[in-house]
């Protein structure tokens, strides 16, 4: 294994300095994590880069750190930092663009973790550098470089079918297909050369892709780009919220009335602030 790079060793870094934060503090964690509401409505975008280096705990932390390590030395190191951090947030972001086009319908999904950021970078190094080997702690030999990929697409479909954490799971495929193509982009003759490992990756991957959009009771998701009856727009969760921040609001100009405007706590006296500075005219 070709020794760490800088560049990934940073976002290792700022991985675990981030995920911890949000382990100790909730507030943290809601005011960083990728959701739907926070994103379209109240045009949140960072959330778009800053959940991606929000984890749910150690667990899923290293087992995202640990499936990066395993990829990022090597591509780093034949890329250089630039091309490298390109595939790693193109990755990211495209990742988070599928999880939020599937849930588009979904206001309150939300979701964290590097796993999209991390699948672009494992299928990024199986399109360049398919030979690799991994090791896995349970097995005493090392598996290829696109069977370790196909097993971390299916626990992501998984993920997406069980539904029971607060993982991105969805993001997952984003950024695998994204991460591939980027790395296509800036090495072209990879098809050529490794053009069946490129296959036998990518083409699950985009049946995993299409079962999760057109076929929502495979993957207990809705269907985004199906029409359905009395479901709400962009337009009517903004006024929903928009009536739930006033009443809110009411809540607090009346508490303010009898008791005075000491008897705010800090998150009131914040939550006040947050108001007045998103409806101001």
């Amino acid at each position: 294994m070709t020794k760490i790079g800088t560049i990934s060793l940073l976002i290792i870094i700022a991985n675990a300095l981030f995920s911890y934060q949000g382990f100790e503090n909730w507030k943290f964690f809601n005011k960083y994590k990728f959701q739907v509401n926070r994103i379209l409505i109240n045009k949140e975008y960072e959330r778009m880069l800053t959940s991606g280096f929000l984890h749910v705990n150690w667990t899923h932390l290293l087992f995202n750190m640990f499936s990066f390590y395993s990829f990022s030395s090597i591509l780093e190191y034949q890329l250089g930092p630039f091309y490298f951090s390109l595939i790693y947030f193109v990755s990211l972001l495209a990742g988070n663009l599928f999880a939020l086009i599937i849930h588009k319908n979904n206001g309150y999904y939300s979701a964290v973790g590097a796993s999209g950021a991390v699948s672009g970078v494992i299928f990024a190094a199986i399109a360049l550098f398919p030979g690799i080997r991994i090791g896995l702690f349970f097995l005493p030999i090392g598996i290829p470089s696109w069977l370790f990929g196909l097993l971390y697409v299916g626990y992501s479909l998984y993920g997406i079918k069980s539904n029971n954490d607060n993982i991105g799971h969805e993001a997952h495929l984003g950024g695998a297909i994204l991460g591939m193509l980027t790395a296509i982009a800036i090495v072209p003759q990879a098809v050529v050369q490794n053009f069946l490992p490129i296959i036998l990756t990518l083409i699950p991957t985009l049946i995993f892709i299409v079962f999760v959009v057109i076929k929502p009771n495979f993957s207990l998701l809705e269907n985004p780009f199906k029409s359905v009856k009395k479901s709400q727009t962009i337009d009517d969760r903004y006024s929903e919220q928009k009536i739930m921040d006033q009443n809110e609001f009411d809540a607090l100009l009346e508490k303010i009335n009898k008791k005075g405007v000491n008897s705010l706590t800090p998150r009131e006296k914040q939550k006040l602030d947050d108001y007045a500075k998103k409806y101001k005219k």
